[in-house]
Order: structure tokens, then C-alpha cells, then sequence
């Protein structure tokens, strides 16, 4: 089993006086308290600000995005702000939305409150679907040029390449793993193939409910960390839960709020159970790649015991069962 290294990560560098310098680099002034927020990937904070509403900086991984790909991202956001979409997008300062302080990038926003959805009524689910057709609508205005795509090679092919060679499997799994994902992947691919080409468009990339934030004016989103090229449906599946005829019935809720602001290719509905197996594929393989980090062996001890591959192979069998049964079917 593979085991963290000695070496320090770079955010052992982020202490509180830094995060506090780099917000005051840019001419706000701090009153020194610090919150952290609930984030692996990036490091977000809020900050107290003096006279005025705290503030929340984000201070990206170093070497995960290009600055091109980061501009994207915030661009992509103050598009739909300047349509009225409800997203935080990233504060402009001196016309900038990216800055860098002591080897560190990062971009500041708003704060916004709010609770998860349930999305347990028609209602709620056919107002987040208008508001995911809205997103949409101006998504599919223009590509994204340095984002990653939703696709077979990177979320499954590489990410099964990753967790093997780099030894993660345990030795009475490793076997079981290597064949098991390779008839998914294989199938994955027939699958894609039989749906036949679909159109491409900017996504929120990530959309389950964790990343949405509900209020009394609906649904919005604070952060587009993870947006991206791909179908539709991909900022669609992971809204819905339970048994299949539940999850027709949500994604039919969902799709009519959505179909008054974009129009939805039904083909991709195909595409959910295929989309669920990659996104879990690639979940283990971001874990191990992110190992050295100390935040995650922290929050994700389980991630090293024999028992959780084991249960990871289990619900891989289980998805091509449902890869098998064919496409949800919409009442």
C-alpha cells in the first residue's frame, strides 16, 4: 500500500499571516479573523474585514490549473452573473480577478450563505432544473478552451492506469480490480459510441448538492472550481437519488424546468450510469493522487484499509449491473 511522503507540501506555507498579508496586499484591511472553510482541493478561508462584510479568499492548489484555465473559470462566472444566473462570481480588483502573493494564486469573493437542497419536492426540483437550463443556455454560447472535458480517457482510462501502477490496490484485489474496470471501461465506451455525438458545452463539471447552496430566492452556486467541457446530463445526474423509477421521476421534474430555458438531447439520459461508474473511478484515483497532501490522509483515513477497495470492487459490480439494465426511463 502506498504511503504518504516525508517531503512538506507547499500549503504548509499558507499560515494565517500570509492569508491575512495577501488579502491586504490588494488595499482591504483585516481584523484578523479567520475561519477555514470546508475544502480539500483548494484551501478557502473567510476573512474578517474592518467596517465591512468578511470576505471569502480562495487560494488555489499550486500546479493544478494554468492561469489560462483559472481565467476561464472566473470568466465563465462573471458571464452568468452579468445575466442575472445566481453564481458568486470572483471581485475584480484594478480589473483583475486572479492575483498571487508569495508563490500562492488566488481570488477573493463575496461571502454567501445558504443550506443544502433537498430537492425532495417537484417544485424545488423543477426550479433547480431552470436554474441548471439557464446555466446552460449561455454554456453552450461559447467553448471553453483550456478547461478538461468530461470524457472515457480521463476520468476512467487514466485514472484506473493511476491506481494501478502506482500499487493502491491491495494484493487480493488488485486482479479483481484490473478486470473488472476494464470490461466497465470497455462497455462505457460502447455505451458513448451507441449515444453517438452530442453536443459539448461549459459546465459547472461537479453539481451535486454539496456544491449548491439553496435559499430562500433558490439555488446558487459559490464556486466553479471544477467546470469543464462535457454533455449536459453531467450537471444533471448527480441531482437525482434512489431507485431507478425514483431517479425518472426527479430527472423528469429536473428536465421540465430545464426545457424552458435550453433545450435537453434525450440521448444522454443514457449516458447517468456511466457517467456515476467514471466519476467513482476517477473519486479513488483523486484521493491517491493527493495523498502527499496531509489534509487527506486527516479527513479520509479510511481511504488505506483493505475494506473500503473492497467495498469500491463491490460497487463496481453493481454499476455494470446497471450499466447493463439500460437508460433510466422517464415516466
Amino acid at each position: 500500500m502506498t504511503t504518504a511522503p516525508a517531503n512538506p507540501h507547499p500549503y504548509e506555507r499558507l499560515t494565517p499571516d500570509l492569508i491575512i498579508e495577501a488579502v491586504e496586499s490588494l488595499g482591504w484591511m483585516s481584523d484578523r479573523r479567520i475561519l477555514a472553510l470546508n475544502s480539500y482541493e483548494n484551501r478557502v478561508y473567510q476573512l474578517g474585514i474592518e467596517d465591512a462584510a468578511p470576505l471569502i479568499v480562495k487560494f488555489y492548489r499550486p500546479g493544478r490549473w494554468s492561469d489560462a484555465a483559472i481565467h476561464e473559470e472566473h470568466g465563465f462566472a462573471l458571464e452568468l452573473a452579468s445575466a442575472e444566473v445566481p453564481v458568486v462570481p470572483p471581485l475584480l480588483r484594478d480589473g483583475r480577478t486572479l492575483f498571487e502573493f508569495d508563490g500562492f494564486r488566488f481570488a477573493l469573493f463575496e461571502r454567501h450563505g445558504g443550506r443544502w437542497p433537498e430537492l425532495n419536492s417537484t417544485d424545488e426540483r423543477v426550479w433547480m432544473g431552470r436554474f441548471m437550463g439557464r446555466i446552460h443556455a449561455i454554456g453552450r454560447t461559447q467553448p471553453f478552451r483550456y478547461r478538461e472535458r468530461i470524457d472515457v480517457a480521463r476520468l476512467g482510462d487514466e485514472s484506473r492506469e493511476f491506481l494501478l501502477e502506482n500499487g493502491w490496490l491491495p494484493a487480493h484485489l488488485e486482479e479483481a480490480y484490473d478486470s473488472l474496470t476494464g470490461d466497465l471501461l470497455d462497455r462505457i465506451a460502447d455505451t458513448f459510441d451507441a449515444v453517438g455525438a452530442l453536443r459539448q458545452l461549459r459546465l459547472h463539471g461537479d453539481c451535486h448538492r454539496g456544491n449548491v447552496l439553496w435559499t430562500d430566492g433558490g439555488p446558487h452556486f459559490v464556486d466553479l472550481d471544477d467546470c469543464a467541457t462535457g454533455p449536459a446530463i453531467q450537471d444533471l445526474w448527480m441531482l437525482i437519488a434512489g431507485s431507478r423509477s425514483e431517479m425518472g421521476e426527479q430527472l423528469a421534474d429536473l428536465l421540465q424546468g430545464y426545457a424552458q430555458f435550453c433545450p435537453f438531447d434525450h440521448r444522454e439520459i443514457a449516458l447517468i450510469e456511466s457517467l456515476r461508474t467514471l466519476r467513482m473511478i476517477h473519486y479513488s484515483a483523486w484521493l491517491a493522487r493527493r495523498w502527499e497532501d496531509p489534509a487527506f490522509p486527516h479527513a479520509f483515513p479510511w481511504f488505506e484499509e483493505p475494506r473500503y477497495w473492497e467495498g469500491h470492487v463491490l460497487a463496481l459490480r453493481e454499476q455494470l449491473a446497471a450499466i447493463d439494465e439500460g437508460p433510466i426511463e422517464l415516466p
